[in-house]
Protein backbone atom coordinates (compact mmCIF):
# COMPACT_ATOMS: atom_id res chain seq x y z
CA UNK A 1 0.00 0.00 0.00
CA UNK A 2 2.80 2.42 0.89
CA UNK A 3 4.46 1.63 -2.42
CA UNK A 4 1.34 2.54 -4.38
CA UNK A 5 0.78 5.72 -2.37
CA UNK A 6 4.41 6.72 -2.79
CA UNK A 7 4.30 6.44 -6.56
CA UNK A 8 0.86 8.09 -6.60
CA UNK A 9 2.16 11.02 -4.59
CA UNK A 10 5.09 11.58 -6.93
CA UNK A 11 2.91 11.18 -10.01
CA UNK A 12 0.33 13.63 -8.65
CA UNK A 13 3.03 16.18 -7.91
CA UNK A 14 4.58 15.91 -11.39
CA UNK A 15 1.24 16.03 -13.21
CA UNK A 16 0.01 19.08 -11.33
CA UNK A 17 3.15 21.14 -11.84
CA UNK A 18 3.58 20.09 -15.48
CA UNK A 19 -0.05 21.06 -16.18
CA UNK A 20 0.55 24.29 -14.20
CA UNK A 21 -2.37 23.59 -11.91
CA UNK A 22 -0.22 24.35 -8.83
CA UNK A 23 3.00 26.18 -8.17
CA UNK A 24 5.97 23.97 -7.22
CA UNK A 25 6.09 25.37 -3.68
CA UNK A 26 2.40 24.74 -3.09
CA UNK A 27 2.60 21.26 -4.62
CA UNK A 28 5.68 20.33 -2.59
CA UNK A 29 3.85 21.23 0.63
CA UNK A 30 0.19 20.36 0.12
CA UNK A 31 0.43 17.09 -1.82
CA UNK A 32 2.69 15.26 0.67
CA UNK A 33 0.63 16.63 3.57
CA UNK A 34 -2.51 15.19 1.98
CA UNK A 35 -0.90 11.81 1.29
CA UNK A 36 0.46 11.71 4.83
CA UNK A 37 -3.15 11.84 6.02
CA UNK A 38 -4.10 9.10 3.52
CA UNK A 39 -1.37 6.88 4.98
CA UNK A 40 -2.92 7.37 8.39
CA UNK A 41 0.07 9.21 9.86
CA UNK A 42 -1.26 12.76 9.80
CA UNK A 43 -0.51 13.12 13.51
CA UNK A 44 3.21 12.71 12.74
CA UNK A 45 3.28 15.25 9.90
CA UNK A 46 4.97 17.86 12.07
CA UNK A 47 7.77 15.47 13.02
CA UNK A 48 8.31 14.44 9.39
CA UNK A 49 8.45 18.05 8.22
CA UNK A 50 10.86 19.09 10.97
CA UNK A 51 13.09 16.11 10.17
CA UNK A 52 13.06 17.12 6.52
CA UNK A 53 13.80 20.75 7.34
CA UNK A 54 16.65 19.68 9.64
CA UNK A 55 18.18 17.60 6.86
CA UNK A 56 17.86 20.34 4.23
CA UNK A 57 18.60 23.40 6.39
CA UNK A 58 22.36 23.33 5.62
CA UNK A 59 21.53 23.14 1.91
CA UNK A 60 19.15 26.08 2.19
CA UNK A 61 21.77 28.10 4.07
CA UNK A 62 24.41 27.23 1.48
CA UNK A 63 22.13 28.29 -1.38
CA UNK A 64 21.13 31.53 0.32
CA UNK A 65 24.68 32.72 0.88
CA UNK A 66 25.98 31.23 -2.38
CA UNK A 67 23.40 33.26 -4.29
CA UNK A 68 24.46 36.40 -2.44
CA UNK A 69 28.17 35.66 -2.96
CA UNK A 70 28.04 34.86 -6.65
CA UNK A 71 25.47 37.58 -7.21
CA UNK A 72 27.96 40.09 -5.79
CA UNK A 73 30.76 38.58 -7.88
CA UNK A 74 28.63 39.00 -10.99
CA UNK A 75 27.77 42.57 -9.95
CA UNK A 76 31.42 43.56 -9.52
CA UNK A 77 32.47 42.03 -12.85
CA UNK A 78 34.47 38.95 -11.83
CA UNK A 79 32.96 36.80 -14.57
CA UNK A 80 32.88 39.45 -17.29
CA UNK A 81 36.05 38.13 -19.04
CA UNK A 82 34.51 34.64 -19.23
CA UNK A 83 31.27 36.13 -20.47
CA UNK A 84 33.08 38.18 -23.12
CA UNK A 85 34.97 35.10 -24.29
CA UNK A 86 31.80 33.05 -24.61
CA UNK A 87 29.96 35.92 -26.28
CA UNK A 88 32.83 36.45 -28.72
CA UNK A 89 32.44 32.81 -29.72
CA UNK A 90 28.64 32.93 -29.77
CA UNK A 91 28.15 36.28 -31.52
CA UNK A 92 24.43 36.35 -32.37
CA UNK A 93 24.25 32.86 -33.86
CA UNK A 94 21.63 30.73 -32.04
CA UNK A 95 23.58 27.54 -32.74
CA UNK A 96 26.76 28.95 -31.20
CA UNK A 97 24.83 30.33 -28.26
CA UNK A 98 23.35 26.94 -27.37
CA UNK A 99 26.73 25.19 -27.74
CA UNK A 100 28.32 28.01 -25.71
CA UNK A 101 25.73 27.41 -22.97
CA UNK A 102 26.72 23.74 -22.72
CA UNK A 103 30.43 24.62 -22.79
CA UNK A 104 30.12 27.28 -20.10
CA UNK A 105 27.99 25.03 -17.87
CA UNK A 106 30.48 22.16 -18.21
CA UNK A 107 33.47 24.39 -17.36
CA UNK A 108 31.85 26.05 -14.36
CA UNK A 109 30.63 22.63 -13.13
CA UNK A 110 34.23 21.78 -12.26
CA UNK A 111 33.61 23.38 -8.86
CA UNK A 112 31.17 20.56 -8.09
CA UNK A 113 28.25 22.82 -7.14
CA UNK A 114 25.16 22.86 -9.35
CA UNK A 115 23.77 26.11 -7.95
CA UNK A 116 26.99 27.97 -8.71
CA UNK A 117 27.02 26.56 -12.23
CA UNK A 118 23.46 27.61 -12.94
CA UNK A 119 23.88 31.10 -11.48
CA UNK A 120 26.93 31.86 -13.62
CA UNK A 121 25.60 30.20 -16.77
CA UNK A 122 22.18 31.84 -16.66
CA UNK A 123 23.61 35.24 -15.77
CA UNK A 124 25.93 35.06 -18.78
CA UNK A 125 23.58 33.58 -21.36
CA UNK A 126 20.10 34.79 -20.38
CA UNK A 127 20.42 38.25 -21.99
CA UNK A 128 21.39 36.72 -25.35
CA UNK A 129 18.50 34.27 -25.29
CA UNK A 130 16.08 37.07 -24.45
CA UNK A 131 17.43 39.54 -26.99
CA UNK A 132 17.34 37.00 -29.82
CA UNK A 133 14.01 35.56 -28.63
CA UNK A 134 15.49 32.09 -28.27
CA UNK A 135 13.80 29.32 -26.29
CA UNK A 136 14.74 29.62 -22.63
CA UNK A 137 13.95 25.95 -21.96
CA UNK A 138 16.73 25.07 -24.40
CA UNK A 139 19.11 27.04 -22.17
CA UNK A 140 17.92 25.43 -18.93
CA UNK A 141 17.82 21.94 -20.48
CA UNK A 142 21.33 22.11 -21.95
CA UNK A 143 22.79 23.60 -18.76
CA UNK A 144 21.15 20.93 -16.59
CA UNK A 145 22.39 18.05 -18.78
CA UNK A 146 25.97 19.36 -18.96
CA UNK A 147 26.01 19.87 -15.21
CA UNK A 148 24.48 16.41 -14.68
CA UNK A 149 27.35 14.71 -16.49
CA UNK A 150 29.92 16.77 -14.59
CA UNK A 151 28.10 16.11 -11.30
CA UNK A 152 29.78 12.70 -11.24
CA UNK A 153 33.09 14.31 -10.26
CA UNK A 154 34.29 12.82 -6.95
CA UNK A 155 33.64 16.11 -5.15
CA UNK A 156 30.25 16.55 -6.80
CA UNK A 157 28.44 14.19 -4.44
CA UNK A 158 27.10 11.01 -6.14
CA UNK A 159 30.49 9.32 -6.52
CA UNK A 160 31.35 10.02 -2.91
CA UNK A 161 27.98 8.68 -1.79
CA UNK A 162 28.38 5.51 -3.84
CA UNK A 163 31.88 5.00 -2.44
CA UNK A 164 30.68 5.52 1.11
CA UNK A 165 27.64 3.26 0.75
CA UNK A 166 29.65 0.36 -0.72
CA UNK A 167 32.88 1.07 1.21
CA UNK A 168 34.96 1.66 -1.91
CA UNK A 169 37.54 4.21 -2.97
CA UNK A 170 36.00 7.07 -4.95
CA UNK A 171 38.89 7.17 -7.42
CA UNK A 172 38.41 3.47 -8.19
CA UNK A 173 34.82 4.24 -9.14
CA UNK A 174 35.37 7.49 -11.03
CA UNK A 175 38.63 7.12 -12.98
CA UNK A 176 37.54 4.09 -15.06
CA UNK A 177 34.23 5.88 -15.78
CA UNK A 178 35.98 8.86 -17.40
CA UNK A 179 35.79 7.53 -21.01
CA UNK A 180 32.05 6.85 -20.72
CA UNK A 181 31.43 10.22 -19.09
CA UNK A 182 33.40 11.95 -21.85
CA UNK A 183 31.17 10.24 -24.40
CA UNK A 184 28.17 11.51 -22.47
CA UNK A 185 29.55 15.05 -22.41
CA UNK A 186 30.30 14.85 -26.13
CA UNK A 187 26.71 13.75 -26.69
CA UNK A 188 25.49 16.81 -24.77
CA UNK A 189 27.59 19.04 -27.06
CA UNK A 190 26.25 17.27 -30.16
CA UNK A 191 22.71 17.59 -28.85
CA UNK A 192 23.37 21.29 -28.14
CA UNK A 193 24.51 21.69 -31.74
CA UNK A 194 21.34 20.02 -33.03
CA UNK A 195 19.09 22.12 -30.78
CA UNK A 196 21.05 25.23 -31.77
CA UNK A 197 20.62 24.48 -35.48
CA UNK A 198 16.91 24.07 -34.84
CA UNK A 199 16.81 27.45 -33.13
CA UNK A 200 18.83 28.97 -35.99
CA UNK A 201 16.32 27.67 -38.53
CA UNK A 202 13.46 29.07 -36.49
CA UNK A 203 15.01 32.50 -35.95
CA UNK A 204 17.35 32.88 -38.91
CA UNK A 205 21.11 33.32 -39.11
CA UNK A 206 22.45 36.49 -37.52
CA UNK A 207 25.78 37.94 -36.50
CA UNK A 208 26.34 40.88 -34.20
CA UNK A 209 27.21 42.97 -37.26
CA UNK A 210 23.85 42.05 -38.81
CA UNK A 211 22.06 43.05 -35.64
CA UNK A 212 23.94 46.34 -35.43
CA UNK A 213 23.29 47.16 -39.07
CA UNK A 214 19.59 46.35 -38.73
CA UNK A 215 19.36 48.51 -35.63
CA UNK A 216 21.06 51.46 -37.37
CA UNK A 217 18.62 51.26 -40.24
CA UNK A 218 15.35 50.62 -38.45
CA UNK A 219 15.45 51.59 -34.80
CA UNK A 220 15.32 54.76 -32.78
CA UNK A 221 18.68 55.65 -31.27
CA UNK A 222 19.01 57.52 -28.01
CA UNK A 223 22.08 59.62 -27.37
CA UNK A 224 23.58 60.08 -23.92
CA UNK A 225 26.50 62.15 -22.72
CA UNK A 226 28.78 62.65 -19.82
CA UNK A 227 30.56 59.33 -19.29
CA UNK A 228 32.78 56.84 -21.09
CA UNK A 229 29.89 54.44 -21.40
CA UNK A 230 27.67 56.98 -23.11
CA UNK A 231 26.91 56.99 -26.80
CA UNK A 232 24.39 55.41 -29.11
CA UNK A 233 22.44 52.51 -27.73
CA UNK A 234 19.72 50.78 -29.75
CA UNK A 235 16.55 49.97 -27.87
CA UNK A 236 15.10 47.22 -30.08
CA UNK A 237 13.75 44.54 -27.74
CA UNK A 238 14.62 41.02 -28.85
CA UNK A 239 18.01 41.97 -30.33
CA UNK A 240 21.43 42.16 -28.74
CA UNK A 241 21.92 45.81 -27.85
CA UNK A 242 25.58 46.63 -28.27
CA UNK A 243 27.75 49.48 -27.09
CA UNK A 244 31.31 49.56 -28.32
CA UNK A 245 31.09 45.92 -29.36
CA UNK A 246 29.99 44.55 -25.99
CA UNK A 247 26.56 43.13 -25.30
CA UNK A 248 24.44 45.19 -22.94
CA UNK A 249 21.46 44.05 -20.93
CA UNK A 250 19.76 47.31 -20.08
CA UNK A 251 16.04 47.55 -20.61
CA UNK A 252 14.10 49.97 -22.75
CA UNK A 253 14.93 53.57 -22.07
CA UNK A 254 18.46 52.93 -20.80
CA UNK A 255 21.28 54.95 -22.27
CA UNK A 256 24.74 53.89 -21.23
CA UNK A 257 23.70 53.41 -17.63
CA UNK A 258 23.14 50.34 -15.54
CA UNK A 259 19.58 49.57 -16.42
CA UNK A 260 17.92 52.33 -14.47
CA UNK A 261 15.04 52.47 -16.89
CA UNK A 262 15.00 56.27 -16.55
CA UNK A 263 16.90 57.23 -19.67
CA UNK A 264 19.55 58.96 -17.58
CA UNK A 265 23.11 58.82 -18.93
CA UNK A 266 25.73 56.95 -16.99
CA UNK A 267 27.20 59.00 -14.21
CA UNK A 268 24.44 61.57 -14.43
CA UNK A 269 23.67 61.53 -10.74
CA UNK A 270 21.25 58.61 -10.64
CA UNK A 271 21.07 56.96 -7.24
CA UNK A 272 22.75 53.61 -6.75
CA UNK A 273 19.36 52.02 -6.20
CA UNK A 274 17.95 53.23 -9.51
CA UNK A 275 21.18 52.73 -11.40
CA UNK A 276 21.46 49.16 -10.24
CA UNK A 277 17.81 48.18 -10.33
CA UNK A 278 16.88 45.18 -12.40
CA UNK A 279 15.67 45.77 -15.95
CA UNK A 280 12.70 44.07 -17.58
CA UNK A 281 14.80 40.93 -17.98
CA UNK A 282 16.06 40.99 -14.41
CA UNK A 283 19.77 40.93 -15.22
CA UNK A 284 22.63 43.40 -15.30
CA UNK A 285 25.39 40.82 -15.74
CA UNK A 286 26.63 42.02 -19.13
CA UNK A 287 26.27 45.80 -18.88
CA UNK A 288 29.88 47.00 -19.24
CA UNK A 289 29.10 50.30 -17.53
CA UNK A 290 27.10 49.20 -14.50
CA UNK A 291 27.77 51.20 -11.36
CA UNK A 292 28.58 48.10 -9.30
CA UNK A 293 31.76 47.22 -11.23
CA UNK A 294 34.92 47.10 -9.11
CA UNK A 295 37.82 46.72 -11.59
CA UNK A 296 40.44 47.73 -9.01
CA UNK A 297 39.33 44.82 -6.80
CA UNK A 298 39.27 42.25 -9.61
CA UNK A 299 42.25 40.22 -8.39
CA UNK A 300 41.05 40.32 -4.80
CA UNK A 301 37.69 38.93 -5.89
CA UNK A 302 39.36 36.32 -8.09
CA UNK A 303 41.63 35.21 -5.26
CA UNK A 304 38.72 35.13 -2.81
CA UNK A 305 36.68 32.97 -5.19
CA UNK A 306 39.55 30.57 -5.90
CA UNK A 307 40.24 30.30 -2.16
CA UNK A 308 36.56 29.67 -1.48
CA UNK A 309 36.32 26.93 -4.09
CA UNK A 310 39.59 25.38 -2.90
CA UNK A 311 38.38 25.33 0.69
CA UNK A 312 35.12 23.77 -0.51
CA UNK A 313 36.90 21.02 -2.46
CA UNK A 314 39.37 20.36 0.38
CA UNK A 315 36.49 20.40 2.89
CA UNK A 316 38.29 22.73 5.27
CA UNK A 317 34.94 23.99 6.58
CA UNK A 318 31.30 23.07 5.93
CA UNK A 319 30.11 24.60 2.65
CA UNK A 320 27.38 26.76 4.26
CA UNK A 321 29.97 28.27 6.60
CA UNK A 322 32.35 28.95 3.70
CA UNK A 323 29.73 30.78 1.69
CA UNK A 324 28.52 32.71 4.74
CA UNK A 325 32.07 33.96 5.37
CA UNK A 326 32.67 34.52 1.66
CA UNK A 327 29.49 36.56 1.24
CA UNK A 328 30.34 38.69 4.27
CA UNK A 329 33.86 39.37 2.96
CA UNK A 330 32.66 40.08 -0.58
CA UNK A 331 30.08 42.59 0.61
CA UNK A 332 32.36 44.29 3.13
CA UNK A 333 35.31 44.78 0.78
CA UNK A 334 33.47 45.61 -2.45
CA UNK A 335 30.74 47.72 -0.83
CA UNK A 336 32.15 49.20 2.39
CA UNK A 337 29.18 51.55 2.85
CA UNK A 338 26.18 49.98 4.59
CA UNK A 339 23.55 51.50 2.21
CA UNK A 340 25.38 49.90 -0.74
CA UNK A 341 25.47 46.55 1.06
CA UNK A 342 21.75 46.78 1.71
CA UNK A 343 21.17 47.60 -1.95
CA UNK A 344 23.11 44.51 -3.08
CA UNK A 345 21.24 42.27 -0.64
CA UNK A 346 17.94 43.73 -1.81
CA UNK A 347 18.91 43.18 -5.44
CA UNK A 348 19.36 39.45 -4.83
CA UNK A 349 16.63 38.99 -2.24
CA UNK A 350 14.12 37.75 -4.81
CA UNK A 351 16.33 34.84 -5.87
CA UNK A 352 17.27 34.07 -2.27
CA UNK A 353 13.66 33.96 -1.13
CA UNK A 354 12.46 31.88 -4.09
CA UNK A 355 15.21 29.30 -3.82
CA UNK A 356 15.30 28.97 -0.03
CA UNK A 357 11.50 28.79 0.03
CA UNK A 358 11.59 26.01 -2.53
CA UNK A 359 14.17 24.08 -0.51
CA UNK A 360 12.10 24.23 2.67
CA UNK A 361 9.01 23.23 0.70
CA UNK A 362 10.95 20.28 -0.70
CA UNK A 363 11.75 19.36 2.91
CA UNK A 364 8.06 18.60 3.42
CA UNK A 365 8.05 16.30 0.39
CA UNK A 366 11.21 14.40 1.33
CA UNK A 367 10.28 14.32 5.02
CA UNK A 368 6.93 12.63 4.31
CA UNK A 369 8.47 10.24 1.76
CA UNK A 370 11.06 9.07 4.25
CA UNK A 371 9.10 9.39 7.48
CA UNK A 372 6.12 7.35 6.34
CA UNK A 373 8.39 4.64 4.94
CA UNK A 374 7.17 5.16 1.36
CA UNK A 375 10.67 5.47 -0.07
CA UNK A 376 11.81 2.22 1.59
CA UNK A 377 8.82 0.30 0.28
CA UNK A 378 9.28 1.73 -3.20
CA UNK A 379 12.93 0.64 -3.21
CA UNK A 380 12.05 -2.87 -2.02
CA UNK A 381 9.38 -3.22 -4.67
CA UNK A 382 11.78 -2.16 -7.41
CA UNK A 383 14.29 -4.79 -6.27
CA UNK A 384 11.66 -7.53 -5.89
CA UNK A 385 10.30 -7.09 -9.42
CA UNK A 386 13.70 -7.77 -10.99
CA UNK A 387 13.59 -11.29 -12.51
CA UNK A 388 16.12 -13.78 -11.17
CA UNK A 389 17.45 -14.30 -14.69
CA UNK A 390 18.69 -10.70 -14.66
CA UNK A 391 21.03 -11.43 -11.73
CA UNK A 392 24.22 -11.64 -13.83
CA UNK A 393 23.25 -8.35 -15.47
CA UNK A 394 22.63 -6.44 -12.27
CA UNK A 395 25.04 -3.66 -13.29
CA UNK A 396 22.93 -3.00 -16.39
CA UNK A 397 19.77 -3.20 -14.28
CA UNK A 398 21.25 -0.74 -11.77
CA UNK A 399 22.19 1.67 -14.54
CA UNK A 400 18.66 1.61 -15.94
CA UNK A 401 17.04 1.88 -12.50
CA UNK A 402 19.25 4.85 -11.65
CA UNK A 403 17.26 6.96 -14.11
CA UNK A 404 13.83 6.83 -12.43
CA UNK A 405 15.11 6.25 -8.90
CA UNK A 406 17.50 9.21 -8.78
CA UNK A 407 14.78 11.33 -10.37
CA UNK A 408 12.06 10.37 -7.90
CA UNK A 409 14.20 10.36 -4.77
CA UNK A 410 17.20 12.17 -3.38
CA UNK A 411 20.75 11.00 -4.00
CA UNK A 412 20.99 10.13 -0.33
CA UNK A 413 17.92 7.92 -0.57
CA UNK A 414 19.17 6.14 -3.67
CA UNK A 415 22.83 5.66 -2.77
CA UNK A 416 22.36 4.83 0.90
CA UNK A 417 18.99 3.09 0.71
CA UNK A 418 18.72 1.38 -2.69
CA UNK A 419 22.25 0.85 -3.98
CA UNK A 420 23.39 -1.42 -1.11
CA UNK A 421 20.38 -3.68 -1.70
CA UNK A 422 21.09 -3.83 -5.44
CA UNK A 423 24.79 -4.43 -4.77
CA UNK A 424 23.97 -7.41 -2.54
CA UNK A 425 21.79 -8.89 -5.26
CA UNK A 426 24.58 -8.32 -7.78
CA UNK A 427 27.24 -9.87 -5.53
CA UNK A 428 25.14 -13.06 -5.30
CA UNK A 429 25.54 -13.39 -9.07
CA UNK A 430 29.22 -12.43 -9.26
CA UNK A 431 28.84 -8.75 -10.15
CA UNK A 432 31.49 -6.65 -8.40
CA UNK A 433 30.54 -3.69 -6.19
CA UNK A 434 32.73 -1.43 -8.38
CA UNK A 435 30.62 -2.19 -11.44
CA UNK A 436 27.47 -1.55 -9.45
CA UNK A 437 28.82 1.76 -8.16
CA UNK A 438 29.79 2.93 -11.64
CA UNK A 439 26.42 1.94 -13.06
CA UNK A 440 24.69 3.89 -10.30
CA UNK A 441 26.21 7.15 -11.63
CA UNK A 442 24.50 6.83 -15.01
CA UNK A 443 21.28 8.62 -13.99
CA UNK A 444 22.87 11.92 -12.91
CA UNK A 445 22.09 13.93 -16.10
CA UNK A 446 18.40 13.24 -15.43
CA UNK A 447 18.73 13.60 -11.66
CA UNK A 448 19.83 17.23 -11.99
CA UNK A 449 16.34 18.12 -13.24
CA UNK A 450 14.57 16.26 -10.43
CA UNK A 451 12.05 18.30 -8.43
CA UNK A 452 13.94 17.15 -5.33
CA UNK A 453 17.19 18.87 -6.39
CA UNK A 454 17.35 22.38 -4.92
CA UNK A 455 19.76 23.64 -7.60
CA UNK A 456 17.21 23.13 -10.37
CA UNK A 457 15.05 25.82 -8.78
CA UNK A 458 17.99 28.22 -9.01
CA UNK A 459 18.18 27.36 -12.71
CA UNK A 460 14.51 27.79 -13.60
CA UNK A 461 14.05 30.70 -11.20
CA UNK A 462 16.88 32.81 -12.61
CA UNK A 463 15.91 31.88 -16.17
CA UNK A 464 12.24 32.71 -15.46
CA UNK A 465 11.16 29.35 -16.86
CA UNK A 466 8.22 27.38 -15.48
CA UNK A 467 9.43 24.19 -13.83
CA UNK A 468 6.81 22.19 -15.72
CA UNK A 469 8.01 23.56 -19.07
CA UNK A 470 11.60 22.69 -18.17
CA UNK A 471 10.56 19.18 -17.15
CA UNK A 472 8.60 18.51 -20.34
CA UNK A 473 11.54 19.60 -22.47
CA UNK A 474 14.51 18.09 -20.64
CA UNK A 475 13.36 14.65 -19.46
CA UNK A 476 13.58 12.90 -22.84
CA UNK A 477 16.95 14.40 -23.75
CA UNK A 478 18.45 13.85 -20.28
CA UNK A 479 17.24 10.22 -20.26
CA UNK A 480 18.84 9.72 -23.69
CA UNK A 481 22.11 11.18 -22.38
CA UNK A 482 22.00 8.71 -19.47
CA UNK A 483 21.50 5.78 -21.85
CA UNK A 484 24.40 6.96 -24.02
CA UNK A 485 26.67 6.93 -20.95
CA UNK A 486 25.39 3.49 -19.97
CA UNK A 487 25.95 2.16 -23.49
CA UNK A 488 29.47 3.62 -23.61
CA UNK A 489 30.26 2.10 -20.21
CA UNK A 490 29.19 -1.32 -21.41
CA UNK A 491 31.04 -0.93 -24.72
CA UNK A 492 34.29 -0.02 -22.94
CA UNK A 493 33.83 -2.86 -20.42
CA UNK A 494 33.55 -0.43 -17.51
CA UNK A 495 30.06 -1.55 -16.49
Amino acid sequence: MLTILGFAMIATFLVLIMMKKMSPIAALVLIPALFCVFVGKGAHLGDYVLDGVTDLAPTAAMLMFAIVYFGVMIDVGLFDPIVRGILKFCKADPMRIVVGTALLAAIVSLDGDGSTTFMITVSAMYPLYKRLKMSLVVMTGVAAMANGVMNTLPWGGPTARAATALKLDASDIFVPMIPALLVGLLFVFVLSYVLGVRERRRLGVLTLDDVLEEEKETETVLVGSGGPGDGKVSMRKGAAAVTGGAAVTGGAGVTGGAGSGTGAPAGAGASSDSADSEDDNGFQGLDPNRATLRPKLYWFNALLTVSLLTAMIMEWLPIPVLFLIGAALALSVNFPHIPDQKARLAAHADNVLNVSGMVFAAAVFTGVLQGTGMVDQMAKWMVDVIPGSMGPHMALVTGILSLPLTYFMSNDGFYFGVLPVLAEAGAAHGVSPLEMARASLVGQPLHMSSPLVPAVYVLVGMAKVEFGDHTRFVVKWAALTCLVILGAGMLFGII
